[in-house]
């Protein structure tokens, strides 16, 4: 076998480690022994004094004489840690000169020579055992006759080859160990040294290192995989769009309308990716969208409405314009909330699947709104209205810094409350959340009523975006757009994992592509069937990952 001279032995490799830990050893020992005083009794004494302001057991007049006499200690300490720091400082330089004179010299590249040698042992090792079992095999394929036999034999000789191969990454394993011991080392005897103190281009160093040594082709694809795809033919589409339209599509104004367009449909993402997280989705989401945009456009219309409701028609022109923005606003978060909220019940309460529940819900809203508005469209609202709320300050779209609120506030609920954490614990094991005293009841119609809330708030932005033209119609579809944002952002249906982040990058990803198709002149039609095969690939990823796990 080739290289088998560059191979090392554990005793070999200890060998050529024993000089560096000689050196270095004897200069730790010094810097240890100049510290046992100093630095060692510094923190001791810190733990020591928060120890005593914390505890309950002393009177006020103990306690302070108990700080008086830890903090002359910590003073005395402090000056032999000052005494001794140029002195530590000399035998500190004196051990990373030596490390960085010898140890990637005289042991780290060794044993990367060495590791490299023994991975060809390895993989010539495996085609011989490949072969070996390949021979076995037709000799005893050979001898039978019996169609079940040969069947067996078939079966055993999977077997051994999965044995084989489980062998084989065994062994790369164990290379791949052995080659991050002898690199991590040398940041073991740096940490005892400065005490855990690395450069910047340290810790990036150390961090590339351990990416590298845990990453797994499989993992990352899985992870990844459908991330690149659609960077691929992001890529695709922006190279050909100067050819087939003669304009390019990554301009500074195409991004700013792709933001536009994706800060409504933020709000949406938002909200049923908490209920996603839950392990359930919505359905009605874009029947939400069209309720709010009726309603929101009945109150700030333009004067008087000529449509009507229920055989009525509302005039909302005699209110000033500020509190016709506020009523629109807290209408359209009522009534999506009450919605949310019969369907958050329903769910909690009698364990019925979101979709069944969220899917009554669709109906039921399209038909009410159907019926009371006659599917007619309410027309324009005051043109003064979006320039309030949204206006674009030099050509910036304003309504962009309302989609960034709602992501931070979303992730500090997500983040930082005990709501927060409740969802995830729920959606990972409601059971286990259960027994462990959460709510299960509360969590998921708290989920339901927040996700109201954000869909009303993301129809009432969408009103002033197209300046009205509310409809019972509108917003067909954008359910599915939501889901497919929150799936491709990483939030898995088997519940309890996504990240805020990941939502982000979703909705921005799935705008970017329906706008980008659009200006190429796709059909709507086939616009669809291309979202309908990324939510069928993410899916299948995010199952495939959840079965690896299992």
């Amino acid at each position: 076998m080739a290289n088998n001279d560059k191979i090392l032995t554990a005793e070999q490799a200890k060998t050529l480690l024993q000089p560096i830990d000689d050196y270095v050893g004897k200069i730790q020992a010094k810097i240890d022994s100049l510290r046992v005083d100093g630095t060692d009794k510094v923190v001791s004494l810190l733990n020591d004094i928060d120890v005593i302001k914390r505890d309950r057991i002393y009177t006020s007049a103990e306690k302070e004489e108990k700080l008086k006499k830890a903090q002359s200690e910590l003073e005395a300490a402090k000056a032999v840690e000052a005494k001794n720091k140029d002195e530590i400082a000399k035998l500190i330089a004196d051990a990373e000169s030596y490390l960085k004179a010898h140890y990637d010299k005289e042991y780290y590249q060794p044993i990367c020579e060495s590791c490299k040698a023994e991975k060809g042992v390895a993989q010539e090792k495996y085609k011989e055992r490949l072969a070996e079992l390949q021979k076995e095999h037709q000799e005893t394929i050979s001898k039978i006759t019996d169609s079940q036999e040969i069947k067996d034999e078939k079966y055993v000789y999977k077997n051994r080859l999965f044995d084989a191969k489980m062998e084989y990454e065994k062994d790369l394993q164990n290379i791949k160990d052995r080659k991050h011991d002898a690199y991590a080392y040398k940041s073991h005897l740096i940490d005892l040294l400065r005490l855990s103190k690395f450069t910047f281009a340290e810790k990036l160093a150390d961090r590339w290192e351990n990416y590298q040594y845990t990453f797994n082709k499989r993992d990352f694809l899985l992870r990844n995989g459908l991330y690149i795809a659609i960077i691929i033919i992001f890529i695709f589409l922006c190279a050909i769009t100067p050819v087939i339209k003669g304009v390019p599509l990554l301009t500074y104004n195409n991004i700013l309308n792709i933001l536009q367009q994706a800060s409504p449909r933020m709000f949406l993402a938002l909200g049923v990716a908490a209920l996603i997280l839950l392990a359930g989705t919505d359905l009605s989401i874009g029947r939400m969208v069209g309720m709010g945009m009726t309603t929101a456009t009945i109150i700030m219309h333009n004067g008087p409405n000529t449509g009507m409701v229920f055989g009525h028609a509302f005039d909302f022109s005699g209110l000033p314009v500020g509190v016709k923005i506020i009523f629109a606003l807290v209408m359209c978060i009522i009534m999506c909330t009450f919605f949310t909220t019969i369907a958050g019940c329903f769910t909690a309460k009698f364990k019925m699947h979101p979709f069944i529940s969220t899917m009554a819900n669709m109906l039921i809203i399209f038909g009410l709104t159907t019926y009371a508005t006659k599917g007619v469209s309410f027309g324009a609202i005051e043109s003064t209205i979006p320039n309030m709320m949204i206006p674009r300050i030099n050509g910036f779209p304003t309504i962009i810094l309302w989609a960034v609120a709602a992501v931070a506030i979303i992730w500090f609920i997500w983040n930082k409350t005990t709501f927060g954490k409740n969802l995830y614990a729920v959606g990972g094991n409601p059971e286990a959340a259960s027994v462990s005293g959460i709510s299960v009841f509360k969590v998921t119609v708290g989920a339901f009523m927040l996700a109201g809330i954000l869909y009303g708030f993301g129809s009432w932005l969408e009103c002033m975006r197209m300046v009205g033209s509310g409809s019972a119609a509108y917003g067909q579809g954008w359910e599915t757009d939501a889901i497919a944002a929150c799936v491709v952002g990483g939030v898995s249906f088997t519940g309890g994992i996504g990240k805020i982040s990941g939502v982000v990058v979703g909705v921005l990803i799935f705008t970017a592509l329906t706008y980008s198709l659009t200006i190429l002149g796709i059909d709507t039609n086939l616009q669809f069937i291309f979202s309908g095969i990324i939510i069928l690939v993410a899916v299948t990823l995010d199952c495939l990952k959840y079965v690896q796990k299992k």
